[in-house]
């Protein structure tokens, strides 16, 4: 039947001379001419199938893994007799170390192997989120440090675990950090499995690592209940005794206080920063994961580079640093008085003001710079790039947390006393935080997915190039050196007006933007917590429950506002 079909097919022009020089084979079948020789033993079709199924095998290697944790921490929070804290830090050490061992593997023999790396992702591992992987990691190296202080400190009623499991964090992190610094562009040509299983796991681990600290307040907990003992004493309910509470039967004494609050204090400062570290590292690896086996052809890579020239932009400087500087005294003022023994409710009131005055500005700003993306009617950019559609990915993620946040705060507020002055005003900034991230991200996408402009700046480029060529070739003169400082002022004013209407507006949108998120970074992450530290949906939805809604929404913000400043500098650039 199968050489009947063969035998019908109409012979092409090369088979007629072919079958004039030689006769006929008819046991000959040629396999070429079948739909499954076609399409399935073609070297490239053979390497795309290789590829998602290792993709697939070691994405279904980290669910199991994330499974697993996610078992055994909320064992832990629903029957903490049965799973306890102990028992889940020794899970995530076992991670931890089979994770150690592929990096080492990976750092002193994937990577060194011939033709190991023939292609380097440019847009993977840009500086800023190596620059982040960096500083969040110090810092939760910082915090571990301070967990194994304030353990070392209640020897007596904690476990070694407590002190070995922050040891081997911070050995982990310190590798990891440096693992990513280094190889976080790699396109990796060999090995493609254990690869893949290797990064799968490390983000697995990162994750659960994430869960954990989001949902564990034991620390917390402890600090609580030494700061209501604390208020007793000065209320006269009860004497003073340097105790804190470590468990649910036993007291600890502190047998310095000073150095308890050091190290309580830098903990509750630092913790954020934690899961933070957790998820910038996520992102990376993923990236990593999406560019094991890439082969990048040489015009998917773009030879020339849009370099940050701080050009073409006057109002949005000057608005965003009008933004900042107000933006740092309202965070000193609020460090000053909202984290003394009793928090004054006019330096809350002063707190949302601030945001509720930006956050419509920054809004105006996103909604008037998508209207321009629509009029200029660039081109989208249809090219595959694993690390644009990662930045999407993490935006709207991301931005799920500060908008969940709000939104159980809404309920909480319209629930209690929506009309009293510091719940209306929590009110509209809930609602307002919520508007202003819809239109940034808006704003963001649409830009990262606009084809660059590069065809009228030939002429600034040549004119850069003559001024830097004077100043290599000036003499010390203060003649000379005021017709160059004359002839730079002339360039920037020629730059600006050469910029039509629409990139100047953008550019001075996305500008603005940049340092209202770094400013709106700076603050939560450098210790201003309003939503945990003002009492109002701490005392609706109880300590437990908050602490996790803020620790899961706190973070994803901050990361939010950290990964805008990345997009809104690529709009800048690229505008």
């Amino acid at each position: 039947m199968l050489s009947n079909k063969v035998s019908r097919q109409k012979p092409c022009h090369h088979c007629k001379s072919r079958s004039a020089a030689a006769p006929p084979d008819t046991s000959t079948i040629h396999y070429e001419k079948f739909w499954l020789y076609r399409h399935c033993s073609s070297v490239l079709q053979g390497d795309r199938q290789a590829q998602k199924a290792g993709q697939l095998f070691s994405g279904l290697l980290a669910m199991n893994v994330v499974f697993l944790g996610c078992a055994f921490i909320s064992s832990m929070i629903f029957n903490h007799i049965a799973i306890t804290l102990a028992e889940v830090w020794i899970l995530l050490s076992i991670l931890k170390v089979l994770c150690l061992c592929w990096i080492i593997y990976y750092l002193l023999g994937t990577s060194r192997q011939p033709h190991a790396v023939l292609h380097r992702d440019s847009h993977a591992g840009p500086v800023w989120i190596r620059g982040s992987v960096l500083l969040f990691g110090s810092c939760s190296v910082l915090l571990n440090s301070f967990q194994i202080g304030y353990s070392a400190i209640l020897i007596q009623c904690k476990s070694k675990v407590d002190i070995l499991f922050p040891s081997i964090d911070i050995l982990f992190i310190c590798t990891q950090a440096f693992f990513l610094w280094h190889h976080s562009k790699d396109c990796i040509q060999v090995q493609h499995n254990l690869t893949r299983c290797g990064l799968m796991l490390t983000i697995a681990t990162n994750l659960l690592l994430w869960l954990l600290a989001v949902t564990n307040d034991t620390i917390h907990m402890e600090i609580e209940s030494q700061l209501r003992e604390v208020e007793q004493r000065f209320a006269g309910k009860a004497p003073f005794s340097p105790l804190c509470w470590c468990n649910e039967t036993t007291w600890c004494t502190c047998p310095n206080t000073t150095i308890c609050k050091v190290f309580q204090k830098g903990y509750i400062l630092l913790y954020p920063f934690n899961t933070e570290y957790c998820l910038v590292c996520c992102s990376v690896l993923y990236v990593m994961w999406k560019n094991v086996g890439r082969r990048i052809s040489h015009h998917h890579s773009s030879p020339t580079k849009a370099k940050f020239k701080l050009q073409g932009v006057v109002f949005g400087p000057l608005l965003g640093a009008v933004a900042v500087i107000i933006g740092i005294c309202v965070f000193m003022l609020y460090q000053i008085q909202a984290t003394g023994s009793v928090a004054n409710r006019q330096v809350f009131v002063m707190y949302y003001s601030y945001y509720i005055v930006l956050l419509p500005l920054m809004s105006v700003g996103a909604v008037i710079g998508t209207i321009i993306h629509a009029l200029e009617k660039r081109e989208l950019d249809t090219l595959k790039n694993p690390t644009r559609s990662l930045d999407v990915i993490l935006l709207m993620g991301a931005a799920l947390g500060q908008i969940g946040m709000c939104y159980f705060s809404i309920v909480a507020l319209v629930a209690t006393d929506p009309v009293d002055l510091l719940n209306s005003l929590i009110l509209s900034y809930s609602v307002l935080l919520i508007f202003q991230t819809i239109t940034q991200n808006v704003f963001i996408i649409d830009g990262l997915h606009r084809q660059h402009i590069t065809s009228s700046s030939k002429e600034e480029e040549m004119k850069e190039q003559q001024i830097h060529e004077g100043y290599d070739q000036r003499r010390v003169s203060m003649i000379e050196l005021g017709q160059e400082i004359r002839k730079v002022s002339l360039s920037y004013i020629h730059t600006y007006s050469n910029l039509t209407w629409k990139r100047r507006a953008l550019r001075e949108i996305s500008f603005f933007l940049v340092l209202c998120n770094i400013i709106l970074w700076v603050m939560p992450t450098f210790g201003a917590h309003p939503a945990f530290e003002n009492g109002l949906e701490k005392s609706f939805y109880g300590y437990s429950t908050w602490f996790v809604i803020v620790n899961f929404g706190l973070p994803l913000g901050v990361f939010y506002r950290m990964h805008s400043v990345g997009g809104l500098l690529e709009i800048y650039v690229t505008a």
